[in-house]
């Protein structure tokens, strides 16, 4: 069951302490176009860096969600992002005076309370949806996620929670999430501690902003929780936040046991490889991707040096992915190892080259120029692509500096990495 893309209807601010830095952070949240997900942008760093919440840009660390983008580090985004989800809100440009998201009561309460106080508006792209169609898990020493295909539209989640703290019981918790049940069920469960992790997450420099009010300490006879089952909640809260970084609603049952972040984020990359290899296949199609006649329209090659089949998706001028069917009827093929047909290096990187300039060319500025190549760095060619391969480019936008544009972009067959550059492009006049 589709649905339309939401945003808010105008811009909402909220300050407060980083849970783990115990420093203030300013977050100012606004809306943003289709296609632009849930987007950071650090404000107090130089050219104000952004890193977009997905799941290729999860850089570990212990107990909390962390995103890493060319020096752009932001952490402890679970809360905010489960709130994003669970209210079916895609598309925001969150600045933040620092790399910690403010932290409130440790729940998502408030960031729900802030979204619905902006007000929401549906946008006229599609949200992105994932149908899982085949079982997939993840195991780690006593940590066990279950992801289950589901025949209805949907999400569902339970969490079984086992407390190695004295006088700590252990219970599960199930949700079908909507944005009426995480609101009653689960956005008010405050994150946690166990007491005797006090000390050492002290001494590992972790909880200075922590407080009575925003954190529960299991097995401190001190804890009066706000509902029953907090703890197993706030799992909850947080398997959610993870998930969002999939960047596309999940039609799914989720049963978790023991998992924490780390877990969380690595069923979502199995999710992401098997999403792409949909999208691969063709048996997903996006809004925003295009087909020959679109992609002739657009770059002046012609055969035999157009290098892209089809586009899969464009996220505005920021992201694209596209397909090259390698073929034996190439022409490079006769001469370049025929016995052993091999794809030039240098061809896989014009294709890539070829992509990126497609989707500088969506930048209003720039529109009637060609993208020149100007200079290749950090090239590595990992792997042979043959007759009968199908190779999946993906580019990315790193720097706008007037004219000259750094893209990096990425050639995979199969899930291998094949190819790898950072470009470098003149815009000039057509």
């Amino acid at each position: 069951m589709s649905r339309r893309q939401r945003t808010l209807k105008t811009a909402v601010e909220h300050e407060g302490v980083g849970l783990h830095s115990g420093e203030s952070v300013r977050a100012r949240i606004l809306p943003a176009p289709p296609g632009t997900g849930i987007e950071f942008v650090r404000t107090d760093m130089e050219g104000a860096p952004s890193v977009t919440a997905h799941i290729r840009y999860q850089n570990h660390k212990d107990r909390r969600t962390r995103l890493l983008r060319d020096g752009a580090e932001v952490e402890t985004i679970e809360h905010f992002l489960a709130a994003c989800r669970a209210l079916q809100v895609d598309n925001l440009r969150v600045e933040l005076s620092g790399s910690e998201f403010p932290g409130a009561d440790g729940s998502a309460l408030p960031f729900c309370d802030l979204m619905n106080s902006a007000g929401m508006v549906d946008q006229k792209e599609d949200a992105r949806i994932f149908v899982l169609q085949e079982p997939v898990y993840v195991r780690d020493e006593g940590a066990l996620l279950v992801a289950l295909p589901r025949e209805k539209p949907g999400l569902s989640l339970r969490y079984v929670a086992t407390f190695d703290e004295p006088g700590v019981e252990s219970s599960s918790v199930s949700l079908d999430v909507t944005p009426e049940s995480f609101v009653k069920e689960i956005a008010a469960a405050r994150t946690f501690c166990l007491a005797s992790e006090v000390e050492a997450l002290q001494a590992a420099g972790m909880g200075k902003g922590a407080t009575r009010d925003n954190t529960l300490v299991l097995g401190d006879e001190d804890t009066v929780m706000r509902m029953q089952d907090e703890p197993v909640r706030h799992k909850l809260l947080d398997l959610l936040g993870d998930l969002s970084l999939l960047g596309a609603d999940i039609q799914a049952d989720i049963i978790a046991t023991a998992s924490g972040h780390k877990t969380n984020a690595a069923l979502v990359k199995q999710m992401l490889d098997l999403m792409q290899a949909e999208e691969t296949g063709g048996l997903v199609q996006r809004e925003s991707g295009m087909d020959i006649r679109e992609i002739l329209k657009m770059l002046p090659h012609r055969y035999p040096f157009l290098l892209i089949d089809r586009v899969i998706e464009v996220e505005g001028y920021q992201r694209a992915t596209a397909i090259k069917n390698v073929t034996i009827n190439e022409p490079y093929f006769q001469g370049h190892f025929p016995d052993v047909p091999l794809m030039p290096g240098v061809l896989q990187l014009e294709a890539m080259a070829q992509l990126a300039g497609m989707l500088l060319l969506r930048k209003l500025e720039y529109s009637g120029k060609l993208a020149v190549l100007w200079s290749m760095d950090k090239v590595k060619l990992r792997g042979g692509v043959t007759p009968g391969d199908q190779l999946r480019l993906e580019v990315e936008t790193m720097r706008i500096k007037g004219e000259t544009v750094q893209v990096r972009g990425k050639g995979s067959v199969a899930g291998r990495v094949v190819c790898e550059a950072v470009l470098m492009f003149t815009m000039i006049e057509a």
